[in-house]
């Protein structure tokens, strides 16, 4: 799955799964460009794909700016020349709350950094992508495409449902151009996103279920790794998946198909 000569970038790449996915793409040849929403963890990941031998351009954006996107993709053609691989993942999680106390500029501001952010980012890299045509993937989630169990997360599934059709109608309309999209749809990862996540009067919403052995056929209560994210992202940008487009790839564990 070479990416010798390739240049890849990578939205929300200062931790978690943007960061496994950097480090993993550069490991296979791929000139990474890491976007953090801070220059700061833009170059702490540059730093670390640098210390294994690997090129890296680290640049930061909010993505749900378009000028800046669209200033970011403008140093990649400058300084590189060239854009192949583009890795839509920066996200957050937002607020999750009762539809009644949800606030309209808080599912304003999870849509515009989830959706529209991915909108963004393939809409100005795509320039660069007809060029010699690319792979994009785009990193959903199970909530919103096969699980709905998280009450209170209506901004935040309803911006992953809406990638995932991003991602099919973009597979259809870029592939006779020779751009592949595709998505992957992580269940529970242990990264850092939970942190920044902010869950009010949620405890008695929905249907209560509870899976005494875990919700995770594969391991239980145990939750996946974000190297494992990267691993699925790295075969769908690589030739290996050249006749893949327009798909999703649950990296769960099995979790969305009981949860």
């Amino acid at each position: 799955m070479t990416l010798e000569g390739k240049v890849a970038l990578i939205t929300g790449a200062g931790s978690g799964i943007g960061r496994a996915t950097a480090v993993r793409l550069a490991r296979e040849g791929a000139t990474v460009v890491p976007l953090g929403h801070r220059q700061e963890s833009a170059d702490d990941v540059a730093e670390e794909i640098r210390r294994a031998g690997g090129t890296a351009l680290p640049v930061a954006a909010d993505v749900g700016d378009s000028d800046a996107v669209r200033d970011v993709i403008a140093q990649v053609e400058q300084e590189l020349g060239r854009l192949d691989v583009v890795v839509a993942n920066a996200g957050v999680n937002g607020v999750w709350a009762p539809l009644e106390e949800l606030k309209p500029e808080e599912w304003s501001s999870t849509i515009t950094t989830n959706l529209t952010g991915t909108f963004h980012t393939v809409h100005h890299a795509l320039p660069l992508l007809l060029r010699q045509g690319g792979a994009v993937v785009v990193v959903s989630s199970i909530n919103g495409t096969r699980t709905f169990s998280n009450s209170g997360a209506s901004a935040y599934a309803t911006s992953k449902a809406g990638q995932v059709a991003f991602a099919r109608m973009a597979a259809v309309e870029l592939g006779p151009r020779g751009v592949r999209v595709n998505a992957v749809c992580p269940g529970a990862i242990d990264t850092e996103i939970d942190d920044n996540t902010e869950q009010r009067n949620t405890e008695n919403l929905g249907v209560k279920a509870e899976y005494p052995d875990g919700q995770i056929p594969l391991t239980g209560d145990q939750p996946g790794v974000a190297a494992q994210v990267a691993d699925a992202i790295a075969y769908l940008v690589s030739d290996a998946a050249s006749h893949v487009t327009g798909t999703e790839i649950f990296v769960d564990g099995g979790q969305s198909l009981i949860a």
